[in-house]
């Protein structure tokens, strides 16, 4: 949880240095980029409207996302009691399922490609018959 953490503040910090705190949506018209503050043409079409998408403040948003994911992923206060679960709701590590459940090693899986990121950390899904 805290690889995700950290690599979820690395996104957000450079989202919020382009504006993510409310300079406008960015758009694509063929092949221009509306950053709000400037334009970018000369763009493949495909390509203007990919970056459009990462629009800093849609950026904020899923990691914002991600990070409501994660806290109702953290150890429980109960202290290991599945009576007391967290916050008055249902605690995944207390479902009968493995913990962590599969949505931290998919949250994680973007990251694949970090020098931080563990083998195990694979969705089993990508572990193939290991």
């Amino acid at each position: 949880m805290e690889f995700l953490r950290v690599r979820l503040d690395e996104e957000a910090d450079p989202a919020r240095r382009c504006g993510g705190d409310g300079c406008g949506e960015w758009t694509a018209l063929g092949g221009t980029v509306d950053f709000c503050q400037m334009d970018l043409s000369g763009c493949p079409p495909a390509i203007a409207r990919h970056i459009a998408v990462q629009d800093p403040a849609r950026v904020l948003r899923e990691i914002e996302a991600k990070r409501s994911v994660l806290a109702r992923h953290a150890f429980s206060p109960a202290g290991g009691d599945p009576e007391l679960p967290w916050d008055d709701r249902d605690d995944c590590q207390y479902d009968g399922e493995l913990w962590p459940c599969d949505d931290l090693p998919d949250l994680a899986l973007p990251y694949a490609h970090h020098a931080d990121h563990r083998r195990e950390w694979l969705p089993h899904r990508m572990h193939g018959s290991d």
